[in-house]
């Protein structure tokens, strides 16, 4: 029978949930400023990181969830964006949602991979609700804050 650390899942649910209301607060404060909302996640990527240096999780570990992030949010972000252009609101849900999918199956093949480097160098144990929580909510921000980036300064060179 697994058991649950509750004193684990109590930090990582209250660290998600102030990393949220932060990431809410300053996304929305900046999301009608086109060229800035890019960056502004890039930088919230890594401000989500900084729970897990107070406790000296290695970086080995979050590489993982990572690049899960990076390639779902990166690439769905290309859908939301495309079915946006070509169809409106509908398309970009449709995108989303179809982007999401795919990007997941493809991004858990290299969370997988990583997931067998880290059991290697036997790490795992390191790996806890927290750090694939924070992982992957960074790799989503800097994914979708780089897809962003380019595709606002693509548009402006147009």
């Amino acid at each position: 029978m697994i058991t649950i650390n509750k004193r684990k899942l109590i930090t990582a649910l209250l660290t998600l949930f102030l990393l949220t209301i932060i990431i809410l607060l300053i996304s929305y404060f900046f999301i009608t400023q086109k060229k800035l909302i890019g960056p502004v996640l890039i930088i919230l990527g890594f401000l989500s990181l900084l729970p897990l240096r107070l406790f000296n999780i290695p970086t080995e570990i979050l590489k993982a969830e990572i690049i899960f992030g990076i390639i779902d949010n990166g690439v769905l972000a290309i859908f939301a964006l495309s079915g946006a252009e070509l169809f409106g609101i509908l398309g970009a849900i449709i995108g989303s949602l179809v982007g999401n999918a795919i990007t997941d199956g493809f991004a858990g093949i290299f969370e997988g991979y990583e997931w067998n480097k880290i059991s290697e160098l036997n790490l795992k144990g390191k790996r806890t609700i927290l750090t694939v929580s924070l992982g992957k909510l960074s790799g989503c921000l800097l994914g979708g804050g780089v897809i962003l980036t380019i595709a606002w300064s693509i548009l402006n060179f147009m």
